[in-house]
């Protein structure tokens, strides 16, 4: 998990603690602003803080009215922007604008539905919080946001006061084959926010001496796969070339959701595993769902090329869709 994915629950513990907490949300962003809408930042009542709403820029001048909002109990908008006069002292100085709303716990954001939300987070469900800026009302939904949840966007809702945060399960990369390309992948993949998998039954492949750290499963890809579960937060790499193990996996993958699958190998490779799957009763449709030969077309030559490659596909269809 990335550093800023125990936010909600940092904050519920603070304030279960007996020290008060306060979420700040980025809500809106124009221009330069260093963070995407749904950032959070925790604000104890002692002036702790986890997470971040600006890289830096602005979170001196949101502690402070957290904890002024703390003492009020009740919620604050905020605005900073290149263009208010006080800009440079709260580090808007290279452009763009921010909305930040801040939520005292156990008031503006009631203690139970911060409980929700955290145990929804830990069951790995997507949930969405929703809060009306007009009435005060606060609600979770588990449905209604498709497209939010699946382009993992926050935001308000079309000409309205409601701001829906989205919280996503945490980012998973499952590569099935511990060889060379997966040694630049799975470090690179951490780095990008995914927590990563890997899956070899070759014990000379999947070693820790090869993968120092990393959490390695020895078990066939299709029994692997049931045990770790599928889910649209996840994403498939195949790099064996052995049909032996990628295809029980691919199965597996394509009656699933998750919203990525690569796999490695030529294009007459991949022509033989569509025929394979075909037979197998799988449709064009749900065929096309893999991504082969697995990666972005940059010429890359190297392991290390082919991870970069294989990386900037994912986000590529994380973030705009297949």
């Amino acid at each position: 998990m990335t550093d800023f994915d125990t936010i909600p629950e940092t904050a519920l513990a603070w304030h279960r603690a007996g020290r008060r907490a306060a979420l700040a949300t980025v809500t809106q962003t124009w221009g330069s602003a260093p963070r995407r809408v749904g950032a959070q930042l925790a604000i104890a009542g002692d002036g702790a803080i986890e997470g971040s709403v600006s890289g830096g820029c602005v979170e001196g001048a949101v502690i402070v009215e957290a904890l002024e909002a703390l003492e009020a109990g009740v919620a604050r908008e905020l605005e900073f922007g290149v263009s208010d006069q006080d800009a440079f002292a709260v580090g808007l100085a290279c452009g763009g604008t921010i909305r930040v709303l801040v939520e005292p716990v156990g008031s503006a954001l009631p203690e139970p539905l911060l409980a929700e939300l955290c145990a929804a987070r830990a069951a790995r469900q997507a949930v969405a919080y929703v809060a009306d800026l007009d009435s005060g009302a606060r609600r979770l939904d588990h449905s209604g946001h498709e497209t939010r949840f699946r382009m993992d966007r926050s935001g308000f809702e079309e000409e309205s006061r409601t701001f829906v945060a989205i919280h996503n399960p945490p980012l998973r990369l499952l590569v099935v084959g511990a060889v060379h390309i997966a040694q630049a992948l799975v470090p690179m993949a951490r780095i990008a926010g995914y927590d990563p998998v890997l899956i070899d039954p070759r014990a000379a492949f999947g070693s820790s001496a090869r993968f120092p750290g990393e959490t390695i499963l020895d078990d066939w890809p299709d029994e692997a796969l049931a045990k770790l579960g599928l889910d649209a937060r996840t994403a498939l790499v195949l790099l064996t070339h052995d049909p032996k193990l990628d295809d029980p996996a691919l199965e597996a993958a394509l009656r699933s959701e998750v919203f990525y699958i690569g796999a490695l190998g030529s294009t007459r490779t991949h022509a033989k595993r569509v025929a394979r799957l075909t037979a197998e009763g799988f449709t064009e449709a749900e065929i096309a769902r893999i991504h082969a030969p697995v990666g972005l077309d940059i010429g890359a030559a190297s392991p290390a090329e082919i991870a970069v490659s294989v990386l900037a596909q994912m986000v590529r269809v994380l973030r705009q869709g297949a």
